[in-house]
């Protein structure tokens, strides 16, 4: 297959892997596999209509393990995966996932339902050895933040550590990405956490994050805070790192961020207008298409939507600004939270003042943060609520993946890569 990775829009990268399915899969199979008409398949191919730019990662999953892919392709590894938002926004880009590491069941269970690899999915990373991690171009890491024990230089010295971050970082989770980045010396990695990992114990946190892979590992890193709102109708803020082995330009200036605004929640809410489409594998449990309407047991109860009342004008009173979130199509929403299958008060969703406002549906919830339809979500609502709540924003993290896409070199093997020094 020679579809190159510099290509001219998505849709050519989807009709790369469509080609090459095709050497494995009937029409029929891929349809079947889709769950799309098979005449949909034959117009992609006959150019009649463009194929979503989402299905590349569902066609990767044709493929045979290990077959030739586009020119230009690289391989990365997904560690505290979550449900896949990193991967699938590197999949976009011509990469292929050959190292699953997500230690909640739930979470496990999403992703293995909607990346079908030739790997299992590892749990806990603590307990995975660097070495055993297979060769790759890219790591990607959600990981979250942990307290850090800062040691001194004295410390250090007297203990004979080579490298800060193995005292500094032992026992945080970060201590994990940065053994694996250390052994298998990867060309790139796209870190992301939560804003506050740069305030986190008045900076230290991110100090010793940022000394660890700078000094310590020698790679150049570039951050930058991003809301999602220029994505997604929901202000999420998050800090991405990327960091690169050798010098090379990589500019956050350069990631193209849209109005805020421009994303409203009428693009994600379900459509009561007859044009919500039947997903089949959500088999109604968030709308029902017969009454065209969500199901009513999102509706909040008289007795939550009275005590979420309540709760707001006491707080109202006491000059606080704590209270729930109304909602209309033409808002931008809070941040989507872990608590939200407790009352789904930050995102209340109005509809109409003589019916109580409702949650948003987990699919709702899938839009939200970027999810496509074909997402699959074979998990409880409050478990799906807590994934989505801790997912990544797909746009945001796509954008910033075509940003790095042509800075991703493969001219080097893997293992020419892995003997590189470490800086000391």
């Amino acid at each position: 297959m020679n579809a190159p990775l510099t290509l001219v829009n998505d849709q050519d990268t989807v009709l790369s892997y469509l080609n090459e399915a095709r050497k494995h899969h009937t029409q029929a199979a891929i349809a079947k596999y889709l769950d799309i008409d098979v005449r949909t398949v034959r117009r992609w191919e006959t150019r009649q209509t463009p194929p979503p730019a989402y299905l590349v990662h569902a066609l990767q999953q044709l493929l045979p393990f290990g077959e030739d892919r586009p020119e230009g392709a690289f391989d990365f590894i997904d560690l505290f995966a979550g449900i896949g938002g990193l991967r699938k926004a590197f999949e976009q880009i011509g990469g292929r996932c050959v190292f699953t590491s997500e230690w909640d069941s739930y979470a496990q269970k999403t992703y293995a339902e909607n990346f079908r690899d030739g790997h299992p999915i590892a749990g806990d990373i603590t307990q995975v050895q660097a070495i055993d991690i297979p060769d790759h171009d890219v790591l990607l890491a959600g990981f979250p933040c942990q307290p850090f024990s800062i040691a001194g230089v004295s410390k250090k010295n007297a203990l004979g550590k080579a490298h800060g971050f193995a005292c500094e970082t032992q026992g945080t989770l970060f201590f994990d990405v940065a053994r694996i980045i250390e052994e298998k010396r990867p060309r790139a990695f796209l870190l992301e956490n939560v804003k506050n990992l740069v305030s986190h114990d008045k900076g230290r946190t991110f100090d010793v994050i940022r000394r660890t892979l700078t000094n310590d590992l020698g790679y150049h890193i570039t951050y930058r805070v991003i809301d999602g709102a220029h994505f997604v109708p929901q202000h999420r803020e998050r800090i991405l790192i990327v960091g690169f082995r050798e010098p090379i330009a990589f500019d956050f200036d350069a990631l193209p961020l849209p109005p805020k605004g421009r994303h409203t929640l009428k693009d994600i809410l379900h459509r009561t207008d007859g044009s919500e489409p039947e997903l089949q594998w959500d088999e109604g449990r968030f709308f029902d298409h017969k009454k065209k309407r969500v199901q009513d047991k999102y509706t909040l109860t008289d007795n939550l939507w009275l005590y979420l009342q309540n709760y707001a004008a006491k707080h109202k009173a006491k000059g606080n600004g704590f209270g729930f979130g109304l909602v209309k199509p033409g808002d931008v929403a809070r941040t989507l939270s872990a608590r939200y299958y407790k009352d789904g008060s930050e995102i209340l969703v109005h509809q109409g003042a003589l019916k109580n406002p409702r949650r948003l549906t987990p699919r709702e919830c899938a839009r939200l943060m970027g999810y496509p339809d074909t997402f699959r979500i074979p998990v409880s609502n409050t478990q799906a609520y807590k994934l989505f709540s801790q997912a990544a924003v797909i746009p945001m993290i796509d954008a910033t993946a075509k940003l790095m896409a042509s800075l991703i070199s493969t001219k080097e093997s893997a293992d020419e890569a892995s003997t590189l020094p470490v800086p000391q």
